[in-house]
């Protein structure tokens, strides 16, 4: 319809590949974007119900990423326990793990969430799926810039960012 290919499609046959996209997901946003550029990614489309109450959004099911991710030779910087808080919790709020609340998944999920405000008497930035307000609210995508999010903001597309000049 867009004329794109989709690189994911709910099709795992080939772990080599569905793993490196994990990789990309669960990494910080620098090492993401070697990745995107190395699959040639244009676009990048993920599915958030934090604002609406929908569970089956990707930030829930973000540890299956993570664990495809880390299931190859390529992926071994991904290590799920990472993701965990010292207790053993997956959180997104200010508990959560450093390594999640600084992970490209995180960021293209809840960027501009901080500011919006979901239930009376709530923070800004309280996600309803998870029952807490969001950890990391304060940054800007360095790799990525938003192309489209729709009303409720189930569904956000961001556009992968050129190469920067390079001077001589």
């Amino acid at each position: 319809m867009a004329n794109r290919t989709v690189i994911v499609d709910n099709n795992t046959w080939n772990n080599t590949h569905i793993s490196r996209v994990g990789q990309a997901m669960a990494s910080s946003e620098e090492r993401a974007y070697d990745i995107m550029r190395e699959l040639d990614v244009d676009y990048v489309l993920v599915i958030f119900g934090g604002l609406v109450g929908y569970s089956s959004d990707d930030i829930n099911k973000f540890l299956w990423m993570v664990r495809i991710g880390g299931s190859t030779e390529r992926g071994a910087h991904i290590r799920e326990a990472d993701y965990y808080t010292p207790a053993g919790e997956f959180r997104v709020d200010a508990d959560g793990a450093p390594t999640l609340l600084n992970c490209l998944m995180y960021k293209m999920s809840y960027y501009k969430f901080g500011l919006v405000y979901t239930e009376g008497g709530r923070p800004p930035g309280f996600d309803r799926v998870r029952g807490a307000e969001i950890g990391n609210k304060d940054f800007n995508p360095d790799v990525l810039e938003e192309a489209y999010t729709t009303e409720h903001w189930l569904v956000r597309i961001y556009k992968v960012k050129p190469l920067p000049n390079r001077g001589l």
